[in-house]
């Protein structure tokens, strides 16, 4: 008691047990600590080491500007303009409202009027109807609710066209079957075909009419300008999804507003009950019985379905009826559902609880299978679910619920639910009734006749039978309110049970006078004929007081009975207490108890805890006149013991139950925060009972959040909690201070001097109180010894002082003057803020770690009670920064500082606590965002200037420290007014006034003042950070994060997503719509530009998704998913040109240079990070931004080109079937959808919402909706990629916005490149710049766009070509020859208006190629070659569309009058002529895509015709390479590659003659011997070039497992290299050729090459190919029967069915024999061939694979015309076959041209035969690795008797006698000698298998042994016989002329060649 009457500084400083300084000076010292001083190094040394984290100095934060000061002095009338268009600022839009509570019935239950009630019942009472109290600020939710309006701004998209949207004409895509073209090789035609169409009979497209129209430039520009501005989508953000759920911004949600707690309801309607015998009235009770916990959950419903006959029996005895007892329907309620609960309808009386869950046990056992007893009738229900409203419906306590219906329907009641476990919601309305359950009499016992029993039960408020009140509820059909009821008889029963349940409303005053009275009755069933008289006979009585010890009597009871009459006064006792009487008192068996009964209550005012009714009755003693000794419970309280038992109550508390907790929770807190204001004085001595009543608010907050039952929020506060701040918590009301007489009584002081704690007083009294306290060793109050992280806390709330804890005394007393003068209202009143601030300063122990653990809670009831304060101050008199002392403002100070401490310290030393700490920060970022709202601006920045300091300070990884500081951050920059703090409307928005940077201008201002200002609008400089607070904070830690390495990105997703969300907010913020208001927005995220621009290495750029699929060139420039080698690296080579793909492989190689990858941020994150450039760069002054990219450095502008060229890439349309997560979740729908979705999230439109709407409040309170939480499951925006789900019409509108996103995205590009273009004239480096700029719009133009953007874009593309075009054609010939392929690509394109653009830019081109730049064949090369390349690599060309577009040019220059007397339309007509014949020869190869052979043999045709324009036979080559590698044919693709580098060979030795080069095509015999094509512009014929075709070609032929070709590749590559000193190069080089040798070291023997086969055509129907025979080379494993289905199913398709018949053997073709109306083919398998010879110089398996001219198969016969006979009669024919060129070649088939058949006689079989045996043997012997298996397969073929044919029997045939005939002589004697061969190499296997065999196979290899020698000794006669005549020359040997062609070998050198 002593120690609260101390002085608060004195208080702290012994909860501290520290010396102290007064909190200014802390303050000072620690923003001393906080900036400054902050190393910049941290260092922490921890027991595992030291270690060491370096934070950038851009890092800390820098110290802010004074807002309140900057807005008073420096503010312009126009700023201030802007800034109240956000919203009322710098003034407040705080709200402090009463809002009327909405009550579901016509009047809200309360108890009945003119009764003075208990302070308690009058407390709960007034709790339950006084309005809510709600704070709230005008634009708060602003910005963020626009996440929810969002699905109205697409109601305007207009539907954008996209070529892969478009289905070409279907009758244009009809499909010709393939007609077989003349194939002979040396034609002399150009082309297959001549070009015999017609252009001029076809019909021209619509002509662009502004094409030539133009007199200047910059007329031209402005009317491009205005095209482009013209129907521009707004808000860009609404076209892109919101962030995912945990990404979006930190939203504190609203709580539920309070209301009453229902279950799961339904409506139960009773239709009919019908028996068979109907002989009385039936009534019945409806309830509901949880058989799994043996409950009955509900109360009963009393009705009855009698008929108005029935009736009239009981009209006698029913005085009058009441409407709500006829109800037949009722509304249950079920908090907790689950299949154990039944609704009971019971007939009568007759059936215990127990047996009725016996019985309802049985039947779900059963399943109803039992047999019962029944008596026949039938009930009818309706059970449904309860409708939105229902008129007529009455609450338990039988007022009527809203809406009341207007006619009188029968009433449906609400029936009271008993819940089956707790539930955990706080009382919210005035209820009290009471249950009364009579169970069993026992009269067992008694003499008397009384079988037939009823108890009369009366609610009594005196001893007079008048007393009996009318409380008791009625049953069916009757009065609503009865004074007694009468439980039903059981016959001739004396123990009857009773199953009744009486209703009875409590009064809200109860006394000691209110009982329950009990009469006992007999009834008589029939009269005796002399009694007259009444039926019942009294058996006696028994009562129950309702109050024992002032407590509600409930539980069960067991009563004994008094007969005759009741004493006087028996209602004081209970009636087993009840004192001796005179007379004495008669009792049934001797006071026994016989009558059991159970009560419940079912009561918001009846605690029925004894804790909180304890608390609750000393509490309200405290409130007035009170006399001691106070009575509590069952013990009395005197004056001295009072404050001790208040105090003890208070700590208790926290034992109560959670349920009654939950249930009082408001009126408990409540009562804690009264007595934290209020002071008691007993006899003079103050006693405050302020710190007690804190520590146990802290215990009740501790155990609500600890409770594994009550809900929490996504924050992780307490959801009851909550609510009771936002909704319930107002100031305490403590206008009584308190104190005793001394005469025994409490009183109310009449005057408030005593309110005590102001801190300025201090006694001796309590200061010896206080050095006696301290030297107690046993107080629970002094802190345990300090824990090294309590230091630092320490640290900050003192510093070493005084040694007597006076220094804030003297401090205090100060401040309390200058508070006086400078506010109205008087020192001596306590504030609640202040006192709670204090608390938690001075709090220790587990109280202060709960404080802080739950700071969330403690912060909400600062700010509440603050702005309380606040709207009660006058604020004209009050400035804003004397709102609040500064002494509590130290006090706030100490709280963030000590708060921002603990975080630090769980991160330091508790990881696991990581979560903790996260919630904490966002609690107090959130305390801080609410300050901003109520304090001086410029405290509360320097409150978060401390913060982020502090955390720098920590020893955290700075992945963990932006994480915290970015979370933190998030939440103040959602303020509302985060704008205005930011102070955005001092941003120059606009640039500095200088004239428009136009021709006119060039020179002007170059490097003024000006200049060098805006530069710096672009840089994130101290002076910005220092201005822009909020602003400069974000975009530093978005800076820091993007700088980082870090595992996973998470920390720069993070720092984007916040960045991004802000954007997005205020894009849809509506107070932001006005241009100019965006404009100066967009100027404060300046920096973020340049920020975006340095991250450039970081972004990820891929395109997620494959395309839409059509309309595009499906070359692999366009294609991300298929990136193929070819062109990519020689387009990187050659042209050093990032943007000409944009593929994935090229940009990651660049991206690598930096050495950062592991920095890559996911394909999502960049597009959220490039939308926030898009949006600035969309929003800012125009003239600013082109200011800017005048100023920039070179290096940057080409930086700033490169972003540009991503930004495309990412936000390319992919069309509607694969539309992904950008479009998918950016899918809003109709109003209908918009409320679904508010509905899911804030559970209707919030609760205050809700309210105001309830009580007519206007609209803009909806603005209030800051709990908008993204549920990915509930809301429109769907994230799934699922397609399956999905309706036709949701993708249909997916692909709306996905396609106006496209549009809009690649639009702000087009509107910054043509700024930049336009400024070029003030720059030095224009063709730097121009190039940059083309080189985006040609990457634009190979993406996925809408006609919309295309033709904006071809009229940039079209203004270049007219400002620049001498610049382009001359120095950017290489991009020039792209834009011909790209406008030529968009000539084929089925839409319209993509052509007409293209048709206008391609003739544009001619004409300035013509007449400007004389450049006109360079062109005319360009556009063919581009044609060429076109055709060649797209299978979906519209021919038919090409052929218009070339009539629309012809058209165009017809139709120029300007060049009527000039050249160029001969000239264009005789290059479309040319263009038409391309395209003629491509409709051919169109026929015949699904046979790769032919189509390759037409584009080599094609190729061939090109002899005489190198460029073009280039380009087919390429087309030809394309094609083969789509088909994984690497070998051949390398191939083409080679001879595309021979042509440029041959070309550069023609150009010079260097040493390096090669000498021509010759050096690439050894590569390729079929070199000998014959010769030229374009940037292939360069010697960077050739490196890039044959690199190319090296990584193909390594794909194809041809390492050695890579070697012989690299010869040529390297002299090149080597004389351009290019040694990186040549390091890589050298790389890939070790790799290339070691793939042939490992992967020697496995490779597989090619399978051959030998194709033969048959039959007229296939024109020039019958007769032809073609060796085909098909994949490693090809089976005969995969190439023969390929080939009959093509030719099938080609002829129809039956034409087609494949000849199945390989004997020659008689054409005699095959039918003329047919067509024949035969396959054959065929190897390559070598003579013995070329077997010396073909020794590896890539020589013998390599360079292939000859195959040979065998064909078996015999004489007799059997393919098959005996060994002496089985001859062989072999067929050698010579191809024209060798394979590997550029195509996969080649033509036979000579063919040669030898047969071989039966002997020479078999020597063919015994040879392959032996080199099998010998093969498998003499293994590296011998494999046992393999070894034993070929013993057992040679040497087991068993083997038919075996070599045993073909020495029999051949060798057991001498032949007659000399001629077989020889033949004979190389059998022999290849028997002996073979016998030796048998023993050799033998003795191996010996060494590998396992012991189990000893006996196996015995056997094979002894076989061997069986062979060994059967052969031997016939190897020792031998032919002396052989050795005298008989005849000549047989000379056999088969000429092999001389084998080129690879070996051989340049020298040798020439």
């Amino acid at each position: 008691m002593a120690m609260a009457s101390l002085p608060a500084s004195e208080r702290r400083a012994f909860a501290l047990k520290i010396n102290r300084h007064s909190s200014a000076e802390i303050r000072r010292h620690f923003s001393g600590i906080s900036h400054g001083s902050l190393p910049h190094h941290r260092h922490s040394y921890s027991a595992s080491g030291s270690f060491c984290f370096n934070i950038p100095q851009s890092y800390e934060a820098v110290e802010p500007v004074d807002l309140d000061e900057f807005l008073m002095s420096q503010l312009c009338s126009g700023d201030a303009e802007l800034m109240q268009e956000l919203g009322e600022f710098p003034d407040d839009d705080l709200e402090v409202e009463l809002v009327e509570r909405e009550c579901r019935t016509i009047r809200p239950s309360v108890p009945e009027e003119g009764v003075e009630l208990d302070p308690h019942v009058r407390d709960c009472v007034q709790s339950y109807t006084q309005p809510w109290l709600v704070v709230s600020r005008r634009s708060q939710g602003y910005g963020w609710i626009a996440y929810a309006e969002r699905t109205d701004a697409n109601r305007v998209l207009q539907r954008q066209t996209f070529e892969s949207d478009v289905e070409p004409d279907k009758q244009e895509q009809v499909e010709k079957s393939p007609s077989l073209p003349a194939l002979c090789d040396d034609t002399t035609r150009t082309t297959l075909t001549c070009s015999d169409f017609n252009l001029r009979a076809l019909q021209p497209d619509h002509r662009v009419e502004s094409l030539l129209r133009f007199s200047s430039p910059e007329e031209l520009d402005r009317f491009n300008l205005e095209a482009r501005n013209s129907n521009r989508y707004g808000e860009l953000f609404g076209l892109y999804p919101p962030i995912d759920e945990e990404d979006a911004v930190a939203i504190r949600p609203i709580p539920d507003c309070p209301k009453e707690h229902f279950g799961q309801r339904i409506l139960v309607r009773c239709q009919t009950i019908k028996f068979e015998i109907e002989i009385e009235p039936l009534f019945a009770t409806m309830a509901l019985y949880d058989l799994k916990e043996k409950k009955k959950i509900s109360e009963n419903v009393h009705f009855d379905m009698n008929s108005d006959q029935m009736k009239g029996f009981l009209r006698s005895h029913t005085p009058h009826t009441d409407p709500s007892t006829l109800a037949r329907s009722a509304i249950f309620s079920i908090s907790y559902p689950s299949p154990d609960i039944y609704l009971v309808i019971r007939e009568g009386e007759r059936l215990s609880d127990e047996d009725l869950f016996k019985f309802l046990a049985d039947i779900k056992r059963s399943s109803g299978q039992r047999r019962v007893k029944i008596i026949p009738g039938f009930l009818r229900l309706e059970v449904s679910p309860v409708p939105e409203t229902v008129p007529g419906c009455l609450c338990p306590e039988l007022i009527p619920v809203k809406p009341v219906s207007e006619k009188n329907p029968r009433a449906v009641k609400e029936v009271l639910e008993f819940p089956s476990s707790e539930v955990y919601v706080p009382h919210n309305i005035y209820q009290n009734l009471l249950y009364v359950y009579p169970l069993r009499l026992n009269l067992t016992n008694r003499l008397t006749s009384a079988r037939n029993i009823t108890v009369k039960i009366q609610f009594m408020s005196g001893e007079d039978p008048s007393c009996a009140m009318p409380v008791i509820f009625g049953k069916s059909s009757g009065p609503e309110f009865l004074k007694e009821v009468y439980t039903p008889v059981t016959y001739h029963n004396r123990s009857p049970d009773f199953y009744d349940e009486i209703k009875i409303h409590l009064p809200a005053r109860l006394t000691e006078k209110h009982h329950l009275l009990f009469t006992f009755y007999h009834i008589s069933c029939q009269q005796k004929q002399n009694q007259t008289g009444s039926l019942e006979t009294l058996i006696g009585y028994s009562w129950l007081p309702l109050l024992n010890n002032d407590r509600l009597q409930t539980g069960q009871q067991c009563l004994p009975i008094v007969l005759d009459k009741l004493p006087v006064n028996y209602s004081l006792h209970s009636p087993e207490k009840l004192p001796a009487q005179v007379p004495p008192v008669k009792w049934l068996e001797n006071h026994k108890g016989l009558f059991n009964l159970e009560l419940q209550a079912v009561s918001s005012v009846q605690t029925q805890d004894s804790h909180l009714e304890r608390f609750c009755t000393l509490c309200h003693a405290l409130e007035g006149k009170t006399i001691f000794p106070i009575r509590v419970g069952d013990e009395k309280i005197s004056e001295n013991m009072f404050e001790h038992e208040l105090k003890l109550s208070i700590i208790s508390l926290s034992s109560s139950g959670l349920e009654p907790l939950v249930l009082f929770l408001h009126q408990v807190l409540d009562k804690l925060f009264r007595l934290i204001m209020q002071p008691m004085v007993i006899a003079g001595q103050t006693a405050n009972l302020a710190q007690i009543a804190f520590e146990s608010v802290v215990s009740v907050v501790n155990s609500l959040h600890n409770s594994q039952e009550l809900a929490k929020d996504h924050q992780g506060r307490n959801c009851l909690l909550a609510t009771y701040l936002y909704f319930v918590f107002r100031l305490p009301d403590t206008q009584h201070e308190i104190h005793t007489s001394g005469t025994g009584g409490l009183m109310a002081h009449p005057e408030s001097r005593y309110s005590t704690l102001t801190r300025a007083t201090a006694t001796t009294v309590g200061f010896m109180l206080l050095q006696s306290r301290i030297r107690s060793s046993s107080n629970p109050d002094i802190p345990a010894p300090q824990s090294p992280e309590d230091a630092e806390v320490n640290n900050i709330l003192g510093k070493q002082g005084l040694n007597l804890p006076g220094s804030r005394i003297s401090a205090a007393g100060k401040v309390s003057n200058s508070s006086q003068s400078s506010s109205t209202r008087p020192t001596n009143r306590k504030l609640f803020h202040e006192e709670l601030a204090l608390q938690m300063v001075v709090s220790t122990g587990v109280c202060r770690e709960n404080v802080y653990k739950y700071a969330w809670f403690f912060f909400e009831l600062l700010v509440k009670s603050m702005s309380q304060h606040v709207s009660q101050l006058d604020k004209k008199a009050v400035s804003r920064r004397n709102r609040f002392s500064d002494r509590f403002k130290d006090d706030i100070t100490t709280i963030v500082n000590v708060v921002t401490a603990e975080i630090g310290n769980i991160l330091v030393k508790q990881q696991k606590e990581l979560e903790q700490a996260e919630k904490v920060n966002i609690s107090l970022a959130f305390f801080l965002y609410d300050l901003m709202s109520l304090m001086d601006r410029g405290l509360v920045f320097q409150l978060v200037k401390n913060y982020c300091n502090q955390m720098a300070a920590k020893s955290v990884s700075m992945s963990t420290l932006i994480s915290m500081r970015l979370e933190f951050l998030r939440v103040l920059c959602s303020h509302e007014h985060y704008l205005n703090l930011s102070l955005f409307f001092s941003s120059p928005a606009s640039a500095p006034a200088s004239p428009s940077p136009s021709t006119s201008s060039q020179t002007s201002s170059l490097c003024s003042f000006q200049d060098h200002k805006i530069a710096a609008m672009f840089d994130l400089s101290q002076d910005f950070k220092q201005r822009h607070y909020l602003t400069g904070l974000l975009l530093t830690e978005l800076s820091t994060a993007l700088d980082m390495e870090s595992e996973g990105g998470r920390v720069q997703q993070k720092a984007i997503n916040a960045t991004y969300s802000l954007l997005c907010a205020h894009d849809l913020d509506q107070r932001c719509s006005r241009p100019e208001v965006k404009a100066k927005i967009a100027a404060l995220y300046l920096p973020l530009v340049g920020i975006i621009i340095d991250s450039i290495n970081y972004l990820d750029f891929t395109v997620s998704d494959s395309r839409g699929g059509k309309g595009k060139s499906g070359g692999p420039e366009e294609d991300p998913d298929s990136i193929t080698p070819i062109n990519q690296s020689v387009a990187m080579a050659i042209a050093g040109n990032p943007f000409n793909t944009l593929a994935r492989n090229a940009l990651v190689s660049m991206a690598s240079v930096t050495g950062k990858t592991s920095n890559m941020l996911t394909a999502e994150t960049s597009r959220n990070l490039l939308m926030c450039f898009l949006w600035i760069i969309k929003n800012a002054d125009q003239n600013l931004i082109q200011r800017w990219t005048v100023d920039v450095p070179s290096s940057q502008l080409s930086r700033l080109l490169e972003l540009l060229a991503i930004c495309i890439s990412c936000f390319e349309y992919r069309g509607k079937q694969s539309s992904d997560k950008v479009s998918t979740q950016a899918l809003q729908k109709s109003q209908q959808a918009k409320a679904r979705l508010e509905e899911a999230l804030l559970g209707g439109i919030g609760a205050r919402g809700e309210m105001m709407k309830r009580v007519g409040g206007n609209d803009r309170t909806l603005g209030q909706r800051e709990n908008l939480r993204w549920r990915k499951d509930l809301t429109q925006w769907r994230q799934t990629n699922d397609r399956q789900d999905k309706s036709k019409a949701e993708l249909d509108q997916e692909a709306i916005i996905s396609g106006n996103l496209a549009t809009e995205t690649n639009l702000i590009v087009l509107d910054l490149l043509e700024m930049i273009v336009q400024a070029v004239p003030l720059a030095d480096c224009k063709d730097n710049v121009v190039g940059g700029v083309l080189k985006v719009l040609l990457h634009s133009l190979t993406c996925n766009q809408s006609t919309t953007f295309l033709s904006h874009c071809f009229s940039t593309l079209r203004a270049l070509i007219v400002k620049f075009g001498d610049l382009l054609f001359e120095e950017e010939a290489e991009q020039c020859a792209d834009l011909c392929q790209k406008v030529l690509h968009y000539c084929s394109s089925c839409v319209d208006g993509n052509r007409s653009q293209a048709c206008a830019t391609l003739y544009l081109i001619m004409r300035y190629s013509y007449s400007s730049a004389s450049n006109f064949s360079r062109v005319k090369m360009q556009v063919t070659m581009s044609l060429a390349s076109l055709v060649g690599k797209s299978s979906d060309i519209h021919e038919e569309y090409l052929r218009r577009s070339f009539r629309t040019i012809l058209a165009y220059a017809e139709e120029d009058t300007e060049m009527q007397s000039t050249q160029l339309p001969s000239q264009v007509d005789e290059l479309l002529r040319n263009l038409n014949s391309i395209l003629s020869d491509t409709v051919k190869m169109k026929e015949f895509q699904k046979d790769p052979e032919m189509l390759m043999d037409l584009m080599y045709r094609i190729a061939k015709g090109y002899q005489t324009s190198p460029d073009l036979r280039l380009t087919w080559l390429q087309n030809m390479a394309e094609k083969h590698n789509s088909r994984k044919c690497f070998t051949e693709s390398a191939m083409c590659l080679v001879h595309a580098a021979a042509l440029v060979a041959e070309y550069l030795s023609m150009l010079e003659d260097h040493k390096y080069l090669p000498v021509g095509s010759v050096t690439f015999q050894n590569i390729s011997p079929n070199n000998k094509d014959g010769v030229c512009s374009g940037r292939y014929f360069t010697e960077s070039g050739l490196v890039g075709l044959l690199e190319q070609a090296a990584e193909l032929f390594s794909n194809g497992g041809l390492y050695e070709a890579v070697n012989e590749v690299y010869k040529v590559i390297v002299p090149i290299l080597e004389a351009h000193r290019d040694f990186r190069k040549l390091a890589s080089t050298h790389d890939k050729l070790q790799r290339a040798f070691e793939n042939i070291i490992q992967k020697g023997h496995k490779r597989m090459f090619g399978t051959y086969f030998r194709v033969g055509f048959y039959g007229c129907k296939f024109g020039d190919l019958d007769e032809q025979e073609f060796i085909y080379k098909e994949p490693g494993i090809t089976h005969l029967p995969e190439i023969s289905h390929r080939l009959e199913n093509f030719y099938s398709q080609c002829f129809g069915d039956g034409v087609l018949e494949m000849i199945k053997d390989s004997t020659p073709v008689d054409r005699k024999k095959l039918n003329p109306s047919k067509a024949y083919i035969q396959i054959t398998f065929v190897e390559p061939y070598f003579d013995d010879y070329e077997m010396k110089d073909r020794l590896t398996n890539f020589e013998k694979n390599f360079n292939l001219r000859r195959f040979m198969y065998t064909t078996p016969f015999t004489k007799s015309g059997r393919p098959r006979g005996e060994l002496n009669e089985q001859y062989k024919r072999k067929t050698i076959l010579t191809t024209m060129h060798a394979f590997p070649y550029i195509k996969t088939r080649i033509n036979v041209i000579q063919k040669e058949e030898f047969d071989l006689t039966p002997i020479e079989v078999a020597i063919e035969d015994m040879q392959k045996k032996t080199r099998e043997l010998a093969e498998a012997t003499h293994r590296e690795k011998p494999d046992a298996v393999m070894l034993q397969m070929v013993l057992q073929g040679s040497v087991t008797a068993t083997v038919n044919q075996g070599p045993l029997e073909v020495a029999q045939v051949f060798l057991n006698e001498i032949p007659a005939d000399p001629k077989l002589f020889r033949h004979h004697n190389k059998l022999r000698l290849c028997f002996k061969e073979f016998i030796l190499r048998c023993g050799q296997a033998v003795e191996k298998n010996k060494l590998l065999i396992t012991p189990d196979q000893k006996e196996y290899q015995q056997e094979m042994k002894k076989n061997y020698n069986k062979l060994r000794e059967n052969l031997r006669p016939m190897l020792e016989r031998k032919i002396p005549e052989l050795y005298k020359p008989i005849i000549k040997p047989r000379i056999e002329n088969r000429d092999s062609f001389k084998r080129q070998s690879l070996r051989r050198t340049q020298d040798e060649n020439s």
